[in-house]
């Protein structure tokens, strides 16, 4: 399997973070979940999974890390970059992939939960995919059942309902069209049907009306992009939770107690 590059997107929102400002610190990525920055919890997950090579970080002041010991030492031992985001993660990513030749594995800072064993299965389950791009999705039934009154976006197929898991492999340079492409719907993320809408009113009104599988969806996308777009189905419930908001902190501070405390 070839080395993937690791990139975080760690950028603040460009008007303010009321998450952060609850919590008393000046970035996102440095909320607190079990006592670390959330963003230093990716960081070092990614730093433990040995098919990842270079970690970078994209934020929009890397000044915001200065003092903190860890991203301190990762950076003088060469084992931590930083890249100054861009006005959206679309172009903060192509900027990287344009700088590069590795693939690259794409999260992002909000993932504390994110462990080395889905980071790894992820990108070994990537090779299994015959695509440019990559993306880790959870079945609803594998997150209620685990999680029954968390709030994510779903998008809703005829073969069910998924959510994202903030993983993404780029495998190769046609991979590329994703991000470009991606800069005009991203502002959509939240709104699925507006978002399918960019790929043609055919693939909406079949999306509305439930009767779009998700294999069939990707075709469209790959379509649309000019790229080859496949999924990897995960079966980690946490791997779909991110820290969007004050439940989402509640609910990893919850799970990172129970996995410290071990099985009972």
């Amino acid at each position: 399997m070839p080395r993937f590059d690791a990139l975080v997107l760690a950028g603040s929102r460009a008007d303010g973070d009321p998450l952060a400002r609850a919590q008393g610190v000046r970035h996102r990525a440095l909320i607190e979940v079990g006592g670390e920055p959330m963003l230093l919890r990716v960081v070092r997950t990614l730093h433990a999974v040995p098919a990842l090579g270079r970690v970078r970080i994209s934020i929009d002041d890397p000044t915001a890390l200065d003092g903190i010991a860890e991203f301190d030492a990762l950076r003088r031992r060469g084992a931590l970059d930083t890249h100054t985001s861009l006005d959206s993660p679309s172009r903060s990513v192509l900027d990287v992939l344009e700088d590069g030749n590795a693939p690259l594995l794409v999260t992002t800072a909000d993932h504390p939960l994110l462990t080395p064993e889905v980071a790894a299965h992820f990108l070994s389950s990537c090779e299994t995919v015959a695509a440019d791009l990559v993306v880790g999705l959870v079945e609803r039934e594998i997150v209620e059942d685990r999680f029954p009154t968390t709030a994510r976006t779903w998008l809703h197929f005829r073969d069910g309902d998924y959510t994202g898991a903030n993983l993404f492999g780029f495998r190769t340079r046609a991979a590329r069209r994703a991000p470009a492409f991606w800069t005009r719907v991203e502002n959509l993320r939240k709104r699925p049907w507006r978002m399918v809408s960019a790929f043609g009113p055919v693939a909406l009104a079949l999306f509305l009306a439930r009767r779009l599988s998700l294999d069939a969806a990707l075709e469209r996308a790959s379509q649309a992009i000019g790229a080859r777009v496949g999924a990897v189905r995960l079966p980690y419930p946490e791997a779909a939770v991110d820290v969007d908001r004050a439940s989402d902190l509640e609910l990893a501070e919850r799970i990172l107690a129970e996995r410290n405390r071990g099985p009972s």
